[in-house]
């Protein structure tokens, strides 16, 4: 029988919204604060190291991995799991590689790696003896996987803080964490002094842990902003490149770029050296000659030539202010820690991961001493075995069956079995060996009765009984646990650790001085297309007629000025005149919406001027509804790259002149019906740019206002109406308003 259950729709969202943010946040995104994993991380190096591939082993396949792993423990897709793969093996990301790859696993230009049918990989020796030992001794928790056919750890037994070695990125749902890598010899040294002392703070810490670590190098020069990250767990680190001076022949200089920001990797590359050339084509670094990308396996070695005499010095202030060979680096220190997303300091990840390794630690010695107890207990039952030798013979030569020995040898029980003598029989009544022992002393071979072997076993047993006292004082003695974690700590730090890469100082801001740029005279032009140049004065001057008749603007201006640029709907965009191209006067130009914010499908351009010429008049604004009003230039003095023009009195109306108060007494007023009014200027009111204005004309239902013309009193102003001259000056005058005249074709 079928339950329908009511439930609130949102109330229904909102849980399933979050159950799935939570996935999202602990399945896949953020790593644990254990081991610095992520789930996809730890089941492929689990998987790896179920299929032997071993460091000291032949590499295996790629796709071998990443099959078994998804069919095992990660059903999230291939393509996630060997990116997984790819990065752990990259030693430009990565501040301890994890995996060695073997064939094309990527550049630290951006290339991609191989398909995983190409490339093969195997375990690194710091993953196999650091990440994942002991995985025997039962010193992690298996979980289930997804189907609950195999079994996973819930988290890799890594005896390093991996969260700060390798840091981590990752966006959840509503968070993403960034942790920068650090060094591993430092992290080491800074776990054993949390160790040796749980109140350290962060600026004790620090003393080991300068900083973040790098593995492209680069220098943060932010040093005194680090405290705060540490300890908040959020901040941002300024990175910059690392880039030296050298001397080559005939006096020749060469920036030479050695280091480059972590936030470089990848395209950001290619990007620099685009904006480098962007630079040399904008005339701000007219100096650099010649770009080439030297890097290579080795390193990278970015090349810029240079003139003679060039000012070294500003050209790299240039580079860190203008590219992104200085850029920052987003701290967000976000990880699983006991089971929920938290934002950790620099002491609080260490805090866990020094529990996680004397949880580990406990582990795996209760697990040892377990042993050492049953090889103690098996033991001791072959040496008292050894006593009573020729009674457990005459015991196994009188008996049936094995379960009337081991009844014999563990509780005394003798019926059924044949004696040669009285005596044996009560000598075998009084054994009470124990089922471990009883199995042992079945399974003995006679060989262990020669006199070396027999020596030998006393030997393990006195080895075995110190074992014991070993883990015993380990495991009852916080002082003695813990110098075994900073013993351990230390071994790994004197075997993998490696010089630090990154360079940590405080650095003075980039001061970049702009070169003053002589303000030169230009003539800006414009066809009707839209396509936009400038060109020199004198050229304009040789071709002038031919401009003026291919151009609908032809604009004089200075180098320094801005174009303004009205529209039809209203919008006001300008332009700079340096960013504008300088051409030979055949070129085509730039279009116009390449430089502002202006749409061709959208926008036609009415009025274009010298924004500091506009500043200074008053403007006469008409609207194809009828509607006028002026406007003092001062209100376009803005700073914006877009502002809107005006008001519009709907949202079909759109603008049909801008025209110049100053440049007559009346204003005249065309329609597409051929109505003309003229009326005198002084009777348009000034108001502010975001007022709709006044009627200028009344107009029928079916016109609209096509043109306009500022004229002066006394000289002809003839305009073309369908093929027809009118003289606008003889056109009766009327008031702002009316109806107008209709010029009959």
């Amino acid at each position: 029988m079928e339950e329908i259950i009511r439930t609130e729709y949102s109330e229904l969202m909102q849980k399933s919204y979050i159950d799935y943010a939570m996935s999202v946040i602990v399945a896949r995104a953020l790593p644990d604060v254990r081991d610095g994993l992520k789930p996809v991380q730890r089941r492929t190096l689990y998987d790896m190291y179920e299929l032997g591939t071993y460091h000291d082993r032949p590499y295996r396949k790629s796709a071998r991995i990443v099959g078994d792993t998804m069919g095992k423990y990660h059903p999230h897709g291939d393509s996630s799991i060997y990116d997984s793969l790819v990065v752990m093996a990259q030693d430009f990301k990565k501040g301890q590689v994890l995996v060695d790859g073997h064939g094309n696993f990527g550049s630290i230009e951006g290339d991609g790696a191989a398909a995983m049918r190409y490339t093969e990989a195997r375990l690194m020796k710091i993953t196999q003896e650091v990440y994942l030992k002991d995985l025997d001794k039962n010193i992690i928790s298996f979980v289930p996987n997804f189907d609950e056919t195999e079994k996973e750890p819930e988290v890799l037994p890594v005896r390093i803080p991996n969260l700060l070695v390798n840091g981590s990125e990752g966006i959840a749902v509503g968070m993403a964490t960034s942790i920068p890598p650090h060094n591993l010899g430092e992290v080491a040294d800074a776990a054993r002094a949390y160790i040796r002392n749980n109140e350290i703070d962060t600026a004790g810490l620090m003393k080991y842990i300068k900083g973040p670590d790098f593995p492209t190098g680069g220098i943060v020069v932010n040093q005194d902003d680090l405290a705060e990250i540490y300890e908040t767990g959020v901040g941002k680190i300024r990175i910059r490149g690392k880039v030296e001076v050298e001397k080559g022949k005939n006096g020749k200089q060469f920036l030479v770029v050695t280091e480059i920001p972590y936030t470089m990797i990848g395209a950001n590359i290619g990007k620099f050296l685009m904006d480098v050339a962007n630079l040399v084509e904008s005339r701000q670094a007219p100096e650099i000659v010649d770009i080439s990308n030297q890097s290579s396996k080795e390193g990278i070695r970015i090349v810029l030539e240079l003139r003679k005499g060039a000012d070294t010095e500003r050209l790299k202030n240039l580079l860190y202010k203008k590219t992104r060979l200085e850029d920052t680096f987003g701290v967000n220190m976000l990880a699983v820690a006991d089971g929920r997303p938290e934002t950790l300091s620099l002491r609080k990840v260490l805090e866990h991961f020094v529990d996680f390794q004397f949880d580990l630690t406990t582990r795996k010695y209760q697990t040892m001493l377990s042993r050492e107890m049953e090889k103690k207990e098996v033991q001791e039952g072959l040496i008292k075995a050894v006593d009573v030798i020729d009674l457990i013979i005459e015991i196994l030569r009188g008996s049936k069956s094995q379960k009337q020995v081991r009844d014999c040898l563990t509780m005394g029980v003798t019926d059924g079995i044949n004696f040669k003598h009285r005596s044996s029989k009560k000598m075998a009544e009084e054994l009470c060996f124990t089922q471990r022992q009883a199995t042992a002393i079945l399974e003995m071979r006679l060989a262990k009765l020669i006199g070396l072997e027999l020596e030998a076993l006393y030997k393990e047993n006195e080895e075995t009984i110190r074992r014991i006292e070993t883990y015993e004082n380990i495991l009852n003695n916080y002082d003695t646990m813990a110098d075994v974690i900073m013993d351990d700590l230390a071994a790994i730090k004197k075997e993998y650790a490696r010089p630090r890469r990154t360079q940590i100082e405080n650095a003075l801001p980039v001061v970049l001085e702009e070169p003053k740029e002589e303000d030169t005279p230009l003539v800006f032009l414009m066809d009707r297309f839209g396509y936009a140049r400038t060109v020199d004065v004198s050229v304009y001057e040789r071709n002038k007629e031919a401009a003026d008749k291919e151009n609908r603007y032809v604009i004089r201006c200075m180098s320094s000025d801005r174009i303004a640029v009205f529209t039809d709907k209203a919008m006001m965009h300008t332009i700079r005149v340096k960013d504008i191209p300088f051409t030979k006067f055949r070129d085509k130009g730039t279009p116009i919406d390449n430089l502002c914010n202006y749409s061709t499908e959208e926008e036609q351009f009415i009025y274009v001027a010298v924004l500091s010429e506009v500043i200074g008049q008053k403007l006469v604004f008409v609207s194809a509804s009828g509607m006028v009003k002026i406007v003092a230039g001062s209100e376009f003095d803005v700073a914006k790259r877009t502002v809107a023009a005006t008001k519009l009195s709907g949202e079909e109306d759109r603008l049909t002149a801008i025209l110049n108060a100053d440049a007559g007494d009346f204003l005249v007023l065309q329609t597409a019906n051929g109505a003309f009014l003229r009326f005198a200027l002084s009777e348009v009111p000034e108001k502010k740019k975001t007022a709709v204005g006044v009627r200028g004309i009344k107009l029928d239902e079916d016109d609209t206002v096509e043109n306009a013309y500022v004229t002066a009193g006394r000289s002809d102003f003839t305009v073309t109406f369908r093929d027809k001259e009118v003289i606008l000056n003889k056109i009766r005058l009327g008031k702002r308003d009316g109806k107008g005249t209709k010029v009959r074709v």
